[in-house]
């Protein structure tokens, strides 16, 4: 099989000649967009030749100051989807998939409403892989602050965000991705025992509306971030393949394909196990997530990002390695 029909079976919850492998990294600030963001992506998709490929995005959401108060959110306004923050993703998509002529299925990454205040609140001075205690991330705590003093405000902005970020997921199946990577994160919202979900009423409704406009995609992929509250809720949004750090947080692999209908997308810890582990361990981790899939298919990967300053490239070659044993093929 070739990389896309390999992912298109998996989907389809039928076996593969062989397990797809994926897994993604932020690129340095000159290598964002542009034709150096290009080159980033393809070298990283032929050096592991990789079967599907995650673009990355890290051009922003397009606001021109940040948000320090809750007066500010009446300024969060309606957008067309294409503003130059959009627009850099969208050519970068566009160029990739002139590159790639439909060889490889290329999901391109949307961040949840609430991620994007964050960053609205305090912009990024790197990216790196997320740091799992969700309780202690301080913008989020600005934003219930907000919550507490204007909900209906609150409210309006990410609804406002959300009905943006639909209208750029439509134009970024336009551009030529073939679906969205959506990242959403709950334990920034609401505790583990929570009996109220904040999540529910606030930011639900939004990743819902951007899985709608993305509905003619054939490859979206959820993202489960963080030490999910209720990852079952997750796990029954219409996308095609479901992505979490089984390894860090679960639910296992073995439980997950019991009761998730989305495609399994996960088996590799990418915090301990790719960054200090040895490439047998990396091997290992490959074998045991297909021998807890059992007869359900499913896609290799790391539960989020990695940074590539710590992996060494052969761990990263030995999940290939695993993958392509004749003992995983029909």
């Amino acid at each position: 099989m070739d990389p896309m029909e390999r992912v298109q079976c998996v989907l389809a919850g039928r076996r593969p000649d062989r397990p797809p492998v994926g897994f993604w990294h932020h690129f340095p600030p000159d290598q964002v967009y542009g034709p150096s963001a290009v080159q980033a992506h393809l070298t990283h998709l032929q050096t592991y030749d990789l079967d599907f490929l995650k673009v990355m995005n890290d051009n922003g959401y397009p606001h021109a100051t940040s948000v320090e108060s809750v007066r500010d959110l009446a300024a969060i306004g309606d957008l067309r989807g294409d503003e130059p923050e959009f627009a850099r993703q969208l050519d970068l998509l566009a160029a990739l998939r002139a590159e790639l002529r439909g060889r490889v299925l290329m999901t391109t990454t949307v961040f949840s409403t609430w991620a994007v205040l964050r960053h609205l609140i305090r912009p990024p001075k790197e990216h790196l892989p997320p740091q799992m205690d969700g309780a202690a991330d301080e913008p989020s705590r600005r934003i219930k602050d907000f919550y507490s003093q204007a909900p209906e405000a609150l409210n309006s902005a990410l609804r406002r965000i959300g009905t943006n970020l639909a209208r750029f997921a439509r134009r970024c199946l336009a551009a030529g991705a073939d679906g969205m990577f959506l990242s959403v994160r709950d334990d920034w919202v609401d505790a583990p025992d929570s009996m109220a979900s904040l999540y529910d009423e606030l930011v639900r409704p939004t990743d819902l509306e951007i899985l709608a406009a993305a509905s003619a995609g054939r490859f979206n992929l959820l993202h489960i971030c963080g030490r999910p509250a209720n990852f079952r809720a997750f796990a029954e949004y219409p996308v095609h393949a479901i992505n979490w750090a089984d390894r860090l947080v679960g639910p296992a692999i073995d439980d997950a394909v019991r009761w998730a209908s989305p495609a399994i997308c996960a088996g590799i810890d990418n915090l301990t196990t790719l960054v200090t582990g040895t490439p047998e361990e990396c091997e290992q981790q490959v074998a045991d997530a297909l021998q807890q899939a059992g007869t359900r298919p499913i896609l290799i990967a790391p539960g989020c990002t990695y940074d590539p300053s710590r992996v060494p490239r052969a761990n990263l070659e030995a999940v290939c390695r695993a993958v392509r044993r004749p003992c995983f093929s029909r």
